[in-house]
C-alpha cells in the first residue's frame, strides 16, 4: 500500500514539474512571475527585450540581452521551469492540448495576457 502511495506521489509531483515550464519566448508577465526568482521588474525586463528584439535563441542570447541574469541566475531559473527556445515550444504545444488551445494561448502570449480556458 505504501509503494503505491509513493509511487502516485512520485507521478504527481513529475506531472507538476512538467506543467510548470514556462518558455520565455511565448510568456505572459504572470507566467514569468510564477517562476520562483522572477518578479515584476525582471519580468518587464524580459518581455520588453523580447518584444524589442525578437524571440531568444538559448539561454547564452538571454544572458546577454537581458541585465542583471547571469549564468547561475539562468541556471537557477531553468531548473524552476523557465525554457527557451524551440523545446519550450514543443511543450507548450504538448500542454495546450486541442488546436483551439493551441491557437489561443499563442494570441495571448503575443498580446501578454493571460489565458482563460472555459468548459
Amino acid at each position: 500500500m505504501i509503494k503505491k502511495v509513493i509511487a502516485a506521489f512520485a507521478l504527481a509531483m513529475s506531472v507538476g514539474s512538467a506543467l510548470a515550464a514556462v518558455d520565455v519566448n511565448t510568456a505572459n508577465t504572470d507566467a514569468l512571475r510564477g517562476i520562483k526568482g522572477i518578479g515584476p521588474a525582471k519580468a518587464k525586463a524580459i518581455l520588453d527585450e523580447g518584444d524589442a528584439h525578437g524571440p531568444f535563441k538559448d539561454a547564452a542570447e538571454m544572458r546577454k540581452r537581458v541585465k542583471g541574469m547571469g549564468g547561475k541566475t539562468m541556471e537557477r531559473l531553468q531548473a524552476e521551469g523557465l525554457t527557451i527556445g524551440p523545446a519550450g515550444k514543443t511543450a507548450a504545444a504538448a500542454h495546450a492540448g486541442s488546436g483551439a488551445l493551441a491557437a489561443n494561448a499563442a494570441a495571448a502570449a503575443a498580446a501578454h495576457q493571460p489565458v482563460v480556458v472555459k468548459k
